[in-house]
């Protein structure tokens, strides 16, 4: 028995928008089963004919809504006989995928997120690293929140991304998910790279992230003075297990290490050059670039305390996980009575502010130290210290002396 088949064309009057018009919706109807979806039209509801369903009248805008409509309702006709001819089973809902264009042989949004997602998995503790795989998964689990509230949706065809889907996504992880705008970017880069690969592999035509902008939002970072090093290194800690945590701290506060990459770090890495030195020669684990570190008395130091301890796969030290090196340097900044959160990456911040630029290294050579993509990351980074214009202005009187 042939299926009965009905498409109604109607108006949102509980979505006004600001300019007074409300959104047109239509409603697909197959043997009693019901599917809606969005037509992507604005219509003030003066012009809308409740009986025909269509706008009234003959004016250009009522003309250009009723074409918009009838080639709706052709499309959708389409799909709706190519069902049927192909499965002999249809339903609203089907009808509107296909539409939309979330049929099986269509591309969307989350499966191509998900398949990425899978991809990435097999190349974690290769040459990917867990954390971004985290990420990755977190911002899929976003948006498919963000596509069944907004949209009211399992998913969304790549052909109907618009920049509005992205300013839309951008406003609900500011509200509903309380990020800050500098947060909100770490979720939209993911979304930007699927959306680059749809459209490299000509499954858009047209990228919607073209003309968008990511908000930049430049964050102070937080950093340990002279005096505050000082501090921390020489405070007596309530408990001996404490010690190690700080060392390791200590140890990349004088070289600029990540966590996870003073953990990975073997004895491989250390590097003797003929005058002697002692050199860390690595690629960063998350950005796989080198950085190549002579190592400071002060890291030399704790590499001597720790050389008779045991470690595994020829690690330099056992450092412990970060959930744990944190929770005891909050404990520790409470000790050292600081002001501020203690976090590892503190430890980077310190490093490239007070032990180096601060010091009169040259912005280039701490790049290269931490093992930086861009110059731009390091000025980020780093930050010049009241101490260190005090003494560039002193060095600068002296060469002027009486001159002026």
């Amino acid at each position: 028995m042939r299926s009965t088949f009905k498409v109604l064309f109607y108006l949102k009057k509980n979505a006004p928008k600001p300019n007074g018009k409300v959104p047109v919706m239509g409603r697909i109807t197959v043997n009693g089963s019901i599917a809606q979806f969005s037509c992507k039209l604005d219509v003030a509801p003066s012009l809308w004919d409740l009986k025909s369903n269509r706008a009234a009248g003959k004016s250009l805008e009522a003309q250009k809504i009723n074409k918009t409509i009838d080639n709706i309702r052709v499309q959708i006709t389409s799909h709706y006989q190519r069902i049927v001819d192909k499965d002999a089973y249809v339903t609203a809902i089907k009808v509107r995928d296909a539409y939309l264009g979330m049929g099986e042989e269509y591309k969307t949004l989350l499966s191509l997120f998900a398949e990425h997602n899978d991809n990435f998995k097999r190349h974690v503790g290769v040459d990917r690293v867990q954390s971004t795989f985290r990420k990755y998964r977190s911002v899929h689990a976003k948006l498919s929140d963000f596509i069944r509230l907004r949209y009211r949706n399992y998913d969304i065809p790549l052909k109907e991304l618009e920049p509005e889907f992205i300013e839309n996504f951008a406003l609900y992880l500011m509200t509903d998910c309380g990020l800050t705008s500098s947060s909100s970017n770490m979720y939209l880069r993911p979304l930007k790279r699927m959306v680059t690969i749809a459209h490299n592999r000509g499954w858009i035509s047209r990228n919607p992230f073209a003309d968008y902008r990511l908000k930049m939002e430049v964050r102070e970072r937080g950093f340990l003075n002279e005096e505050q090093l000082k501090r921390l290194m020489t405070q007596k800690l309530e408990f001996s297990g404490q010690d190690f945590v700080r060392d390791m701290f200590v140890f990349s506060c004088f070289c600029g290490l990540a966590h996870v990459d003073l953990k990975h770090l073997t004895h491989d890495n250390l590097i003797k050059e003929a005058d002697g030195s002692l050199w860390i020669d690595i690629r960063r684990q998350k950005t796989n670039t080198p950085a190549a570190i002579r190592l400071l008395d002060v890291p030399l130091q704790i590499i001597k305390k720790y050389a008779g301890f045991p470690t595994r796969d020829n690690r330099v030290f056992n450092v412990p996980d970060l959930a744990y090196c944190n929770r005891v340097l909050k404990e520790i900044a409470r000790q050292c009575e600081f002001e501020m959160r203690l976090s590892y990456h503190l430890a980077r911040h310190s490093f490239a502010t007070t032990v180096t630029l601060s010091q009169g290294v040259p912005l280039e050579t701490v790049s290269k130290m931490l093992g930086h993509t861009s110059i731009k990351t390091t000025q980020i980074y780093a930050k010049i210290t009241r101490d260190k214009i005090g003494r560039d202005m002193e060095n600068l009187a002296a060469r002027i002396g009486d001159k002026f």
